[in-house]
């Protein structure tokens, strides 16, 4: 079958190259069309439901609103957890579903249970849900700045409002339309408001109430339309504009009229442009500004998206006035770049390697272009499938591509075509004409083609424990190995066809049968070596034993972790202030902080959002503030070699002596990658479950105290739970009585007085404005002051009909109490969780020693109990999966080679080489001081396939010679120098394709390390065993097995060189 496949390829060669560029051609478009990006998405699928309502403090936020919903979204199909924060006037619960399930069916069950949900929850609150993003959807962040001699119209300077205003409603809205984006979500500045602030004791003169302006407000600002009304024929609409269109309007509205006296809002009140109370801020290198940050909807391309957002901005910024403009501060195309550039100069740097070597080896040029065509024609090909199956060109999936295994098949078939060429040219002392040439070449691929499509099929069926990942893991790693099997699946079938066929069309002329100098170098040091070998065969296995064991107990030291940080080339930091200090308090402490950050020379830019932005993605409170560090290019650093571990080294040390201040060392990526994960933002988190808040604390602050014992263990932290300062007016219901008030009269006064009252609405245009009701600034923030208010009373009116007053202190007390910050919660039961970075030692160990610890010092009481998490859950789930698939994988490449061998006994001496190659590779992450990780196994998954394709093509050759009857010492000599140009070729092109990724410094390498070392490592082991300890094992294995045939030919027979 396969004969004939190579012999109707080198019959129709000009239809093959045909096809091949026809497939080139396709390989180009489908380049164009290729996404790319930094990393795969690694987000489960998960709804947010976000439910706003002022003033209920995180207590009452669990108890009136998450509870309900918990309860409602419990049970539904393809639920796998639900997480919860209840902050000050907010609730949020994240629902996370099963990995395949459709986000916008998902969106449509949790929406569907809300509807039943709604009337469990207060009057006037209604729960909505997050944009439909992923959580590592917020590739874009610009900010909305006016120059410093930038003047509005009027002459006066732009102010964080105005600067709001035109972000609100000329930035967002044009960016909002683009493509691909979901959302467009704003923090900092203020929004705009018109503020009618009533004077109490104006009030209390005129008899008036804060319910009397409310109720003139909402009566005095409407347009009404009445039908419409026929004359002659001609149809009129009928309106009554009653629509307040700016101050004026509002001030002249009349309130009540007195005795023929009318008392307006502007008798009681002052109208003002005011600000709203509002939940965060935005600051840049020290200075308050107003940040946007554009999210990506799920299922598209960072890249692509990015990049139209960057131009919409150029052309919005058109838009705005003079001396204002959109800057972008952070966009997710730079990493995707610098990480796309990394693996283009791997990849080709690789190339040119393995065709230099091919053109050493080979000493022939044409052929090692041929050889080396495979390269680009295999990769164009592998585009087309990855577009097909809808994969993205990232580190991870274009990563893994070593060149060197891609053109593995070719190498072994030219490799042989041009020995037999030479053989016969030698042997009939001439050239030969062209059918010869092409029966010929037939022969010689015929007699390699097994063992070369073997061995590809082997590496291929090792890719195959990778798609048994999932989870995080899964989507992290399936890519890489479905861009593998496509591209050796294509290198396959070229060499299966195109290669015979060009070896045939394009090799004529003279093949020199003599070897390079580098063949023949290496053979005069090979021969001894390999006489050697098969003289002390038994000390040789005996030694390669002792190397397997002794590597598999330096495995066990090397430590484990997750997948290596992709250093992303930016710092985040999250800075917590004590809970409960003022947002006002946190921005002029963040401004000391950017603008120590911002004196490092290697800083381009720092900006921070503190607090909630307008959409609660990520609600924080105004004591925790996100700053996003931007590096310069490393080229204009002082000093460009500095490490950016000692960059965050030096900036921790720094920004330690600012007071009142705790930080978090991270990456802005990273930091979303690991909440997603796990819901924190560390790499480990020890939760503790139960119901009494005072009581999760106390056992979070022991576990504190056992974590900073543990070597690695930085920014180690108790999650802030309690300490939230609470102005608490407790109603005094006898008092109340006394009076004929209720609760909710008191409850009416406090909120309009303090918090505020929505009064209906100003039109400009399409912008829309609100009018708010509350006292002015200067009486409401005196909280000394807040016992005077004046309740109205129900009963009876003064002889002018005004309303008689109560102080609120008569009726109510006034206290400060400290209350619980935020409460949070997971799968229906409250959590306090204590997170700790590492650095400087690997995760698996610190995970290890963190468990044992806490495990022997801290006792949690009855009904409490503990979880762990972080990304190092990832390490064990696929761990665990790996350890079950692995050795399916390696028993099925021993069934394979039985297949191809029908011995077991060559089966399983071939199979020897993967503990060897591993061997290798163990030895190679020790020396560079690399701990053991999912990368790293990927890269020990590949080495096995390599490891097994050397053997199969000695081994291959040894008993196609004993066939011949040649006996089985000479056979293994001429067997394994007659090979080694192949094995060597294989070796080299494999582990040359791999040095450029081990050796690169740029960005995304510390994730293709790993993998690279273990190639590397794993391959120059693995030949060394091919080339010495295979012969040695198959003399061994078949001592006993030799034919009489063997014993009756002659001892020593003309053995050639090749």
């Amino acid at each position: 079958m396969l004969e004939r496949f190579v012999h109707l390829s080198i019959r129709h060669r000009w239809v093959v190259m045909l096809i091949v560029l026809g497939l080139c051609g396709l390989g180009v478009w489908s380049f164009q069309k290729l996404p790319i990006d930094a990393v795969p998405d690694i987000t489960n699928v998960q709804v947010q439901i976000n439910t706003e309502a002022p003033g209920y403090s995180p207590l009452e936020a669990e108890q009136r609103l998450t509870f309900p919903i918990e309860t409602a979204i419990a049970g539904l199909p393809g639920l796998e957890i639900t997480r919860s924060i209840s902050r000050y006037g907010l609730s949020q619960v994240t629902v996370v579903f099963a990995d395949g399930t459709d986000i916008y069916f998902a969106r449509q069950l949790v929406n569907e249970r809300l509807q039943g949900v709604r009337s469990q929850l207060p009057p006037g609150i209604e729960p909505e849900l997050g944009p439909i993003a992923t959580g590592l959807g917020e590739i874009f962040m610009y900010t909305v700045e006016a120059h410093d001699d930038a003047l509005k119209p009027d002459g006066s300077l732009y102010t964080a409002e105005d600067l709001r205003t035109l972000q609100d409603w000329v930035v967002r809205p044009q960016l909002r339309n683009i493509p691909g984006v979901t959302e467009v979500n704003t923090i900092g500045g203020f929004v705009r408001q018109y503020h009618v602030t009533p004077y109490p004791d104006r009030l209390s003169a005129f008899g008036l109430t804060m319910a009397d302006v409310i109720a003139a407000l909402e009566n005095n600002n409407a347009n009404i339309g009445a039908g419409y009304v026929e004359r002659y024929g001609e149809q009129y609409l009928v309106r009554v504009p009653g629509q307040a269109a700016g101050i004026e309007d509002l001030l002249g509205i009349v309130v009540v009229e007195r005795d023929g006296a009318v008392i307006r809002v502007a008798d009681v009140a002052d109208v003002i442009m005011g600000e709203e109370l509002r939940t965060g801020a935005a600051t840049q290198n020290g200075k308050e500004v107003v940040l946007g940050t554009v999210f990506m909807l799920v299922g598209e391309n960072s890249r692509t998206v990015s990049q139209a957002v960057a131009a919409k901005l150029e052309i919005v910024n058109q838009s705005l006035p003079d001396g204002v403009s959109a800057v972008p501060v952070y966009d997710r195309t730079t990493l995707v770049d610098r990480t796309i550039a990394t693996v283009e100069k791997n990849l080709a740097e690789g190339a040119l390697l393995v065709i230099v070597v091919l053109f050493l080896m080979l000493g022939n040029i044409r052929a090692a272009l041929i050889t080396a065509a495979v390269i680009p024609i295999a990769m164009l090909m592998t585009l087309t499938g990855m577009v097909q199956n809808g994969v993205s060109g990232n580190l991870m999936s274009l990563g893994a591509l070593d060149f060197g295994l891609i053109v593995d098949g070719a190498v072994i078939i030219v490799e042989n075509c041009l020995r037999r060429f030479g053989e016969s040219q030698h042997k009939l002392g001439r050239l030969l004409t062209r059918e010869e040439r092409f029966a010929l070449a037939a022969e010689a691929t015929d007699e390699v083609i097994k063992p070369s499509l073997f061995g590809v099929m082997i590496i291929t069926i090792v890719y195959v424990p990778i798609f048994a990942l999932t989870g995080v893991e899964g989507k992290m790693f399936h890519p890489m190995a479905l861009t593998v099997v496509i591209a050796l699946t294509s290198a396959l079938l070229l060499s299966l066809t195109f290669v015979p066929a060009a070896v045939a069309l394009f090799i004529t002329g003279k093949v020199e049968e003599k070897d390079s100098w580098l063949m023949r170098g290496s053979r005069r040091l090979y021969a001894p070596a390999l006489d050697a070998a098969l003289r002390w065969r038994s000390a040789f296995v005996a030694v390669s034993l002792g190397l397997v064991v002794a590597s598999g107990l330096l495995a066990t030291r090397l430590g484990a972790e997750f997948i290596p940080s992709l250093d992303e080339g930016d710092i985040a930091l999250h800075a917590l202030r004590i809970p409960g200090t003022g947002l006002n308090q946190a921005v002029s402490m963040q401004e000391s902080l950017e603008t120590r950050l911002k004196a490092f020379p290697e800083v381009d830019r720092v900006f921070a959002k503190l607090g909630t932005a307008e959409v609660a993605t990520d609600p924080m409170p105004p004591s925790v503030a996100d700053t996003f560090v931007i590096l310069k290019p490393r080229d204009t650093w002082p000093d460009p070699g500095k490490s950016k571990t000692a960059l965050v080294e030096e900036m921790q040390e720094a920004v330690e002596a600012i007071p009142g201040n705790n930080y978090e060392f991270t990456q802005p990526i990273q930091m979303r990658f690991n909440e997603l994960i796990s819901g924190v933002r560390s790499d480990v988190a020890v939760k503790i479950y139960g119901d009494d808040l005072d009581q999760l604390l106390e056992v979070g602050e022991q576990i504190e105290g056992v974590l900073n014992t543990i070597a690695g263990a930085e920014d180690v932290k108790t999650e802030q739970v309690t300490g939230l300062p609470v102005l608490q007016i407790t109603p005094d219901r006898k008092a109340l009585a006394r009076f004929g008030l209720n609760v909710s009269d008191l409850q009416a006064v406090v909120s309009a007085s303090i918090g505020g009252v929505v009064a209906g609405q100003i039109f400009e245009g399409d912008r829309r404005f609100d009018v708010v009701l509350r006292l002015p600034e200067e009486i409401r923030g005196d909280v000394d002051a807040i016992g005077r208010l004046r309740v109205p009373l129900p009963a009876g009116r003064d002889a002018d009909g005004g309303a008689m007053f109560v102080p609120l202190h008569d009726v109510a007390s006034v206290e400060v109490v400290v209350g619980p910050n935020q409460i949070s919660r997971e799968n229906g039961k409250r959590r306090v969780v204590v997170t700790a970075n590492v650095r400087g030692r690997d995760l698996g160990s610190f995970v290890a020693d963190v468990q044992a610890a806490v495990a022997e010092q801290v006792q949690p009481p009855p009904g409490y109990w503990l979880g762990y998490g972080g990304t190092f859950e990832q390490l064990i789930s696929a761990s665990a999966r790996l350890q079950i698939v692995v050795p399916l994988a390696l028993v099925l490449i021993v069934g394979l080679l039985f297949m191809l061998f029908g011995s077991l006994r060559d089966a399983l001496i071939v199979f020897s080489g993967v503990p060897l190659a591993l061997t290798g590779g163990v030895v190679a992450l020790a020396l560079r001081d690399l701990p053991m990780s999912i990368s790293a196994g990927v890269g020990f998954i590949a080495l096995s396939g390599v490891a097994v394709l050397n053997g199969v093509v000695m081994v291959t050759f040894i008993r196609s010679l004993r066939a011949e009857g040649m006996p089985l010492e000479a056979a293994i000599r001429e067997g394994a120098l007659t090979r080694l140009r192949p094995v060597l070729m294989t070796a080299m092109v494999a582990s040359l394709g791999f040095v450029p990724m081990a050796l690169n410094v740029g960005a995304g390498s510390e994730v293709q390390r790993p993998l690279a070392t273990v190639v590397i490592g794993g391959i120059i082991s693995s030949t060394l065993l091919t080339l010495l300890v295979l012969p040695a094992l198959y003399r061994l294995a078949h001592r006993a097995g030799r034919t009489a045939t063997e014993r009756a030919l002659p001892a020593a027979l003309p053995t050639s060189a090749g």
